[in-house]
């Protein structure tokens, strides 16, 4: 957990401080990457798996598969592994995934976002859209 101090007109330092789990972080970052249009999930296969196993068992919590993050007292590095739709210019989508996990962070904790790592993992191809949609059906 980090500690920040808290903003405003006031000195409030002195009457108390704010711990942000990492936890808090890597929410924070999975969203807003998912946000990004041209995303299609976070994770690996295998991570995206485990993940969905994680959210049926009861106290599994959210899962934030596919983000690790590092948190400091001021600082917060975050890795991503994604996978992109396909058509998509991954470093466009890139650079939209940075710049969103990047103010989201900042805006919501207040820490300084220092790095955004991105790997992409796989592309997401229509027609395994199409294949799960027929084993759900």
């Amino acid at each position: 957990m980090t500690e920040v101090a808290e903003r405003g007109s006031r000195n409030t330092g002195s009457l108390g401080r704010t711990t942000i789990a990492d936890g808090v972080v890597a929410k924070i970052a999975f969203l807003a990457a998912g946000d990004v249009e041209g995303v299609h999930a976070l994770g690996s296969g295998l991570s995206r798996s485990m993940g969905a196993v994680r959210k049926r068992v009861p106290g599994g919590g959210a899962a934030t598969h596919g983000v690790k993050v590092e948190v400091g007292e001021k600082q917060a590095a975050v890795d991503l592994d994604i996978v992109v739709e396909y058509g998509e210019v991954i470093p466009e989508v890139g650079k939209a995934v940075r710049e969103n996990v990047i103010s989201s962070v900042e805006r919501m904790t207040g820490l300084e976002v220092v790095e955004v790592n991105i790997a992409v993992s796989d592309v997401r191809l229509p027609e395994e859209e199409e294949a799960e949609a027929e084993r759900v059906v």
